[in-house]
């Protein structure tokens, strides 16, 4: 049997953040948004969190939880190189190394004799050398399967470890609330939930056949899971799977004109990083993005083989009929990577140079 490491930095960037200011060691603070409250955070301390404040929260909602909140510009160029530290502790364990984003990777300890071959023993010297290296703090999970390795680095966060054991994974999946699991989020999670379907051990009971009619391919998934399967190796080697760039805006905009003339900022920018990874400018499709005055967002994108400006103001029309007279406060361009077409798009945010997800 495997043994997998995962290891998940706590509150990387707002840890960074409190380490080089004293000063903000103990307020809440939060990473990136803007003092005009238009934007979006990146993370937050731990002191934030206990007023709900959240990563991807607008910036006027997290003000409204916390009005002490202290907003800290983003230093991407310092959490990338603290992130490149952190991966060479990790090399001196293993080479078999998944990264994840700056501040998460999965490690497959199974051939290293380090410790006795003792992963539980690894990942507390893992810990305790980023610690010693960098000053910051990480939480680990240590399981046989790589799903488990994940969801056990999260229970007893901040700088803690969870081990599970090959004898006691089974109850520790069939006790998990199915949020917990990679892939269930807030719509699958409110669609498992009308089935009755809260826990692993409620899918344990339920009809595989009736959980693929439900979601397919991801129902096959799901029902592997809530009975502890999980036969992925680590991947090694993760290709880029999209480039783009997005702005939040200081003032709703409302006309097609207005949308235009963003769209024609941030394309020579979202340009000049596609030439980074693909040079010939060869694209699975092209997209745009849009967030409105409600925080309801949608994206719309058509396939092409060469990235152009043309297709963005083809596409502008298109999505427009969505707004249905709402203000637009962010809008965003994209690119997918031919390999990797099905993917779901990873963002820069314009505004604030900090990674974002996005979501349909």
């Amino acid at each position: 049997m495997r043994k997998f490491i995962h290891i998940d930095m706590d509150c990387f960037y707002a840890a960074v953040e409190m380490r080089d200011n004293p000063d903000l060691r103990d307020i809440p603070i939060a990473i990136g948004g803007s003092s005009d409250r238009r934007g979006v955070i990146s993370t937050c301390n731990y002191p934030a969190r206990k007023f709900g404040v959240r990563s991807a929260m607008a910036t006027a909602h997290a003000m409204k939880l916390c009005p002490q909140l202290t907003l800290v510009p983003g230093r991407m160029d310092v959490y990338v190189e603290e992130s490149r530290k952190i991966k060479a502790i990790f090399k001196r364990y293993t080479d078999i190394i998944e990264p994840l984003s700056l501040d998460e990777a999965f490690l497959d300890v199974s051939q290293s004799h380090l410790f006795g071959g003792s992963a539980t023993r690894i990942a507390q010297d893992i810990r305790q050398a980023i610690y010693a290296e960098t000053g910051l703090t990480a939480s680990a999970g240590v399981a046989p399967i790589k799903f488990v390795a994940k969801v056990a680095s999260d229970e007893n966060k901040p700088d803690g470890l969870c081990v599970v054991t090959p004898d006691k994974l089974m109850q520790f999946v069939t006790g998990l609330p199915l949020k917990k699991i990679p892939g269930v989020g807030k719509v699958t999670q409110q669609k498992l939930s009308l089935l009755g379907l809260e826990t692993c051990a409620d899918v344990q009971q339920f009809s595989r056949e009736c959980l693929l009619r439900q979601f397919g391919k991801f129902g096959r998934i799901l029902w592997d899971r809530c009975h502890a399967v999980d036969d992925r190796e680590l991947s090694t080697s993760r290709e880029r799977k999209s480039v783009g760039i997005e702005t939040t805006l200081a003032q709703d905009i409302y006309t097609p004109q207005q949308c235009l003339e963003i769209i024609h900022k941030l394309y020579p920018k979202l340009i000049k990083r596609l030439k980074k990874v693909s040079p010939n400018l060869t694209v699975h499709n092209q997209g745009i993005k849009l967030k409105f005055s409600d925080f309801q967002q949608t994206t719309m994108d058509q396939r092409t083989q060469t990235v152009s400006l043309a297709t963005y103001e083809r596409l502008l029309p298109q999505i427009l009929e969505r707004q249905n007279q709402r203000g637009i406060r962010l809008v965003g361009l994209h690119v997918t990577m031919p390999h990797e077409a099905d993917s779901r798009q990873l963002f820069l945010e314009f505004d604030s140079d900090v990674t974002a997800a996005s979501s349909e």
